[in-house]
């Protein structure tokens, strides 16, 4: 008898059970998978979220570290979800409240930045809608969601941010609007993008 090397047991099972194979299938479309590819495939509306970037007179932007829940560890914008029938300005103010005790205002809205996680459930989706404002009461405080820190906006730590982060926001803190949208690898880097003009 010849015994199989492991690339011809791997071949045989992918001929021989075919969840297997769609399970193969599926792996490589995920990882090969382009923006307008992915979005053909979906059937349920992409969750709205909000975002906003306070900057003061010293050229610093005001950045959160996330303590805990989505993209805890990092470095990101203060925002959050709606609640159901709120509007999005108004969203993105009560999140600012409720994160870091302040209250922006005449925010100027910048940015609309999709994410999209093949990898992931459909609840990781989101269309997020970025704020600027030089306008705001109260100081920024620690709570249980959000450590507030002032970085310069030269010195921005992108490398300890989401990995779209890079490519948007410097244009974003420069005064640019943009429409911009970035699909995900299993290793959350980006794997596809597109920006344009807002």
């Amino acid at each position: 008898m010849v015994s199989k090397k492991p690339f011809d047991i791997e071949i045989t099972m992918y001929h021989t059970y075919p969840d297997i194979r769609k399970l193969f299938n599926s792996i490589h479309v995920k990882r090969h998978m382009r923006i307008k590819d992915y979005l053909a495939t979906l059937e349920e509306p992409i969750e709205k979220r909000t975002l906003c970037f306070l900057v003061n007179g010293k050229d610093e932007v005001l950045i959160g570290k996330k303590k805990r829940g989505f993209g805890a560890g990092n470095y990101l914008g203060i925002g959050g979800k709606l609640e159901q029938g709120e509007e999005i300005e108004r969203a993105a103010i009560r999140e600012m409240q409720e994160e870091a005790t302040i209250t922006p205002k005449n925010l100027q809205k910048m940015a609309v930045v999709t994410f999209l996680f093949p990898g992931k459930p459909h609840k990781w989706n989101q269309e997020v809608h970025v704020f600027r404002t030089s306008s705001w009461q109260g100081e920024p405080r620690e709570t249980e969601e959000i450590i507030p820190v002032w970085f310069k906006i030269a010195e921005v730590p992108y490398t300890l941010m989401w990995d779209d982060n890079q490519y948007w926001l410097p244009q974003v803190l420069a005064g640019k609007k943009l429409r911009g949208i970035f699909l995900f690898n299993d290793k959350l880097k980006v794997e596809d993008s597109e920006m344009k003009p807002y």
